[in-house]
C-alpha cells in the first residue's frame, strides 16, 4: 500500500477539503486527487464523497481512517528504528508516584544529556507488545507471573526490591505500631481496590494472601490514590499497603501512619524489560545505572513469591 497515498487520504480526511490537505502537504490539488483515485482502486471502495464544502468521508472512508493512521504510526516507528540516536529513550514506568518513577529520576539526574520519554502502560502485554514493536524502548515490571512466561525476544533483570508498609488511620488498632508483622495481619481488613484481577500486581497479592492467611479486598471502584488515602484515614477498620518507595502526600488532618512490615518483610520486585535487538544508544547506559544503584535482591528476612525472577 503507498504511504504517500494513505498519508494523503489521513490529510484530507483532517482537513475535510483536497485543497487544504494539498497544502498542508505541499502538492498540488490535483495530486491529492489522483492519490486518493489510486488509493480508492486499490482497496475497492469509495473513500470521500465530494460536498459542496468539500469532503467527507464515505462510510467505508469512515471504518479505514483509524487504520490508515495505524499505518502512518508503524511507518514512522520503523523508521526510528533505524534512527534510534536521534530520538528519547522511551521508558514505562506504571506510575509517576510509584518507585520505578524514582528510579528514573536518579537516572536522569545522573545523565541529564540523555532525552527521556516517560509512558505509563497499565497492562504488561500491552508494555510487552509496545516493547516488540519499538513504541517503547524498556518497561518496569514485575515478572514473570505464573502461566505468563516472556517472550524469547524479551529480556529482563531484577532491578529492585521494594518492601511493603502498612498505611493506616490514625484510629485503626495498629496504628501505634512502630512495626507489624505478618502473623499481627491475620484478620485486619487489607483494602487495595487497585489490585485488578490478571495484573501482576494482582497475582503478588493473591500468592501473599495464600502464604500468608491474610484478608485483603479489592471490592469497591478504584477512584485512585487520593481517594483511598482519604477512606483509609476515615475507616478504624481498614488499612492498606504501600511501597516503601511510594511518594504520597496527605493532609495534615489525615493523620495517617506508615508501618514498616516483618518477619518477614514482603516485597514487591521490580524489574526492567527491553528486547533483546533494541538499538537504542542510550538502553545500556540505563541497564547499567540500575545494576549500579540495586542493593541486589533476595536479602535475609524478606519474601516475594517463588515466580519473581
Amino acid at each position: 500500500m503507498d504511504l504517500d497515498a494513505v498519508r494523503t487520504f489521513v490529510a484530507a480526511a483532517d482537513a475535510g477539503q483536497f485543497q487544504e490537505a494539498a497544502a498542508e502537504l505541499a502538492v498540488t490539488q490535483q495530486a491529492v486527487s489522483k492519490r486518493i483515485a489510486a488509493l480508492e482502486r486499490s482497496l475497492g471502495v469509495r473513500l470521500f464523497t465530494r460536498t459542496p464544502r468539500g469532503a467527507e468521508l464515505t462510510i467505508d472512508g469512515q471504518a479505514f481512517l483509524p487504520h490508515a493512521r495505524e499505518l502512518l504510526r508503524v511507518a514512522e516507528r520503523a523508521a526510528a528504528s533505524v534512527h534510534t540516536s536521534r530520538r528519547p529513550l522511551r521508558v514505562d514506568m506504571i506510575s509517576s508516584r510509584g518507585a520505578a518513577s524514582g528510579l528514573m529520576r536518579g537516572f536522569h539526574r545522573a545523565h541529564p544529556d540523555i532525552d527521556l520519554d516517560v509512558v505509563m502502560v497499565f497492562d504488561i502485554a500491552a508494555a510487552i507488545a509496545a516493547i516488540r514493536s519499538g513504541a517503547i524502548d524498556a518497561s518496569f515490571r514485575a515478572v514473570a507471573a505464573p502461566g505468563r512466561p516472556l517472550p524469547d525476544d524479551i529480556e529482563s533483570v531484577r532491578v529492585l526490591d521494594e518492601p511493603l508498609q502498612l498505611l493506616t488511620g490514625p484510629a485503626h488498632a495498629l496504628a501505634p505500631a512502630r512495626s507489624v508483622t505478618l502473623h499481627q495481619l491475620v484478620g485486619h481488613r487489607i483494602w487495595m481496590p487497585g489490585a485488578v484481577p490478571g495484573t501482576e500486581w494482582a497475582v503478588y497479592y493473591e500468592d501473599l494472601v495464600a502464604q500468608f492467611g491474610l484478608s485483603i479486598e479489592a471490592t469497591g471502584p478504584n477512584f485512585g490514590s487520593d481517594a483511598l488515602l482519604d477512606t483509609v484515614a476515615d475507616t478504624p477498620a481498614l488499612a492498606t499497603f504501600i511501597g516503601g518507595h511510594t511518594r504520597l502526600v496527605w493532609p495534615a488532618g489525615h493523620g495517617l501512619r506508615r508501618i514498616p512490615v516483618t518477619d518477614p518483610t514482603p516485597v514487591y520486585p521490580h524489574s526492567l524489560l527491553w528486547h533483546r535487538d533494541n538499538p537504542h544508544p542510550a538502553l545500556p547506559t540505563l541497564r547499567a545505572h540500575l545494576a549500579a544503584a540495586s542493593p541486589g535482591h533476595g536479602a535475609a528476612g524478606t519474601w516475594t513469591p517463588a515466580w519473581a525472577l
